[in-house]
């Protein structure tokens, strides 16, 4: 607030507070609305639970506002008294008392508002926090098919620019909401208190306020819409450009990436635009409306003065409550903005805490413990959400501890879906899954997958050290056990030679290591971890056979002793005397059945 109350004396008020045009990285799925708005209400149902806890600092923040703003109240008023009482009569002897007084609350407004300002962001800070927290741990219950069918970036501006709109709205646009109602009161209490005549006739203006908040409110959530559309995908052109950079100069594409992302550059400037316009014309259309209500005020307060019925500091002390007031009014209206950027980012992040998880834990649900390994499919049936044709039908083996089982077949004939119902993922549509005897559903999800490890088709890693990335498979292995396993897994010596070592990083995904050592780490982060199972999805994809022939002396030792599940296509990396179970398209209504089951290098059928 300021400090003064001649700030805004002026026929020209002092500019509404510039809007901050949104700068979203949300990528739109094709098809969908951009913005459907949702009501306030659903949004404040859904959210304001997140600020159990909190409430006390945005209450606090709001105590403080009001003590600022009586004291701005007070020093108004006090302007007034000076202005009669020393520079009409000149009688310097009366200045030192009120001066004095004006400084004493300039002192307790600026630290109540200073205080106000800190407590209230800090309660948005930590509200965002635990928002944020709330809807990627919701994130990481979701089958992994929810993330691959929305783009990263998508789902990276849903945890950031759309939990600050809400936050906008349910947290600090609370606090806001509340001080500004109280401004108000107060300015306009004290405004009726000096001339209530008066008061009365700039009040019949404030309605033209609030239906021009109205009308750019409807028309800024539309381009506020347009706005988050088009800058996603603009941004979603720089992703994939940049990301597939070696393909795109490798073609001599890059005229046509420039070209395109030129193209959606230009909707971008149009919807931003759009937006600026909206903004821009905002503020002088209510600022005409605030200069038309002092021109009457001083017109009116002039003829008062004139008829002595109203003295200069009165007159002063009132166009100064209006000056304060009128923002306050102001900015009632813009929180009907604030609304409407909150209700689309609102409804992304409702999408995401609404979609329930494909796979629970039973309520009598059990800790699995260690288990021996044994692992039994019987008459298996699974079709993707979504989706009419099943990917598995009737299908049925066994593997015991030591045993390798390949699972065989051309590309989508569900290989990997086998892996996923096994670490449940999903839950099979019919039939069940055993571990140990024990049907899966009955077993919690976390000790099932303490269990099972897995090497998937693409190497997974983080952008941290060497020895983080090991680790990751045993959180808080000392060095010794993660140089043990590293060098079980034949990555010691190259590790050694790193420039730092097991504290060496690796580069988003391991991009700073070849494929080879990229899965080499990964086979030391499996024995690492030690679990008695073991699926290895397409462990070889992407390395030539002297690459595949080194990785497989780590895997074999891997292997021992574990049920292992090897998922490939590619017979030349089957182990001898492991049983094959090959999996093919048919037409039908059969997606996939179970075209044989055999050991290599043996006649005699496998259990199945």
């Amino acid at each position: 607030m300021p400090s003064s109350p001649l700030v805004g004396l002026g026929v020209v008020n002092r500019p509404a507070e510039s809007r901050r045009h949104s700068r979203r990285l949300s990528f739109s799925v094709s098809g969908r609305e951009l913005a459907p708005a949702i009501s306030i209400r659903r949004t404040f149902r859904e959210f304001w639970p997140d600020t159990r806890g909190l409430r006390r600092l945005f209450a606090a923040g709001v105590v403080l506002a009001v003590v600022a703003a009586l004291c701005e109240v007070a020093a108004i008023r006090l302007f007034g008294h000076i202005t009669d009482e020393v520079l009409t009569t000149k009688e310097l002897g009366a200045f030192w008392t009120p001066a004095f007084s004006w400084l004493g609350l300039a002192a307790v407004a600026g630290a109540a508002s200073f205080g106000g300002t800190y407590i209230t962001a800090l309660g948005a800070e930590r509200f965002l926090l635990k928002l944020r927290d709330r809807i990627y741990a919701h994130l990481q219950t979701l089958a992994p098919e929810f993330s691959e069918k929305r783009r990263l970036g998508d789902l990276m501006a849903r945890l950031t620019d759309d939990v600050e709109a809400i936050e906008e709205l349910v947290g600090s646009g609370v606090v806001k909401a509340v001080t500004t109602v109280a401004s108000v009161i107060f300015f306009a209490g004290a405004a009726f208190f000096i001339r209530w005549d008066l008061a009365l006739i700039t009040m019949a203006l404030i309605p033209a306020f609030l239906v021009v908040s109205k009308v750019f409110a409807g028309r800024f959530r539309g381009a506020a819409a347009r706005e988050r559309h088009s800058n996603g995908v603009m941004n979603s052109v720089l992703e994939e450009g940049l990301a597939n950079q070696p393909l795109v100069q490798a073609y001599n594409r890059q005229g046509d990436e420039s070209r395109r992302l030129h193209g959606e550059g230009r909707n971008w400037l149009r919807a931003n635009m759009a937006q600026a316009w909206l903004s821009g014309l905002y503020g002088p259309a209510v600022q005409v409306i605030e200069t038309i209500c002092l021109i009457v005020i001083l017109g009116f307060g002039a003829w008062e003065i004139a008829a002595g019925r109203l003295t200069i500091g009165g007159l002063l002390a009132f166009a100064a409550y209006l000056a304060m007031l009128y923002p306050a009014v102001q900015s009632l209206g813009e929180l009907a903005l604030t609304v409407s950027e909150a209700a689309a980012g609102s409804d992304r992040v409702i999408e995401i805490l609404r979609t329930e998880a494909t796979v629970t834990d039973d309520p009598g649900a059990v800790p699995a413990g260690r288990s021996r390994g044994r692992i039994a499919f019987e008459r298996v049936s699974f079709a993707y959400p979504g989706r009419a044709r099943p990917v598995l039908r009737n299908l049925s083996f066994t593997a015991d501890p030591g045993d390798v089982v390949v699972i065989a077949g051309p590309s989508g004939a569900g290989k990997s879906t086998v892996a996923k119902l096994l670490l449940r993922f999903y839950d099979p549509d019919a039939g069940r899954i055993l571990l140990d005897g024990a049907d899966m559903r009955g077993l919690t999800r976390e000790s099932l997958r303490e269990n099972i490890t897995i090497l998937h088709q693409e190497t997974l890693m983080f952008s941290g050290s060497v020895r983080d990335n090991i680790a990751y498979g045993r959180p808080g292995a000392p060095l010794d056990e993660v140089i043990r396993a590293a060098e079980a897994a034949g990555v010691h010596d190259f590790v050694k030679a790193l420039p730092q070592g097991y504290d060496t990083p690796v580069g988003q995904r391991g991009r700073l290591l070849s494929g080879g050592q990229r899965q080499r780490i990964a086979i030391a982060r499996a024995i690492l971890r030690d679990a008695p199972v073991l699926v290895l999805d397409e462990p070889m994809t992407g390395l030539d056979a002297a690459t595949a022939a080194q990785v497989m002396k780590p895997l074999r030792r891997l292997m021992a002793g574990r049920t292992t599940l090897m998922i490939t296509h590619d017979p030349r990396h089957v182990p001898e005397g492991a049983r094959t179970v090959e999996l093919e398209p048919v037409p039908g209504p059969e997606r996939i059945r179970l075209k044989r089951v055999g050991v290599r290098g043996r006649r005699s059928p496998a259990r199945c």
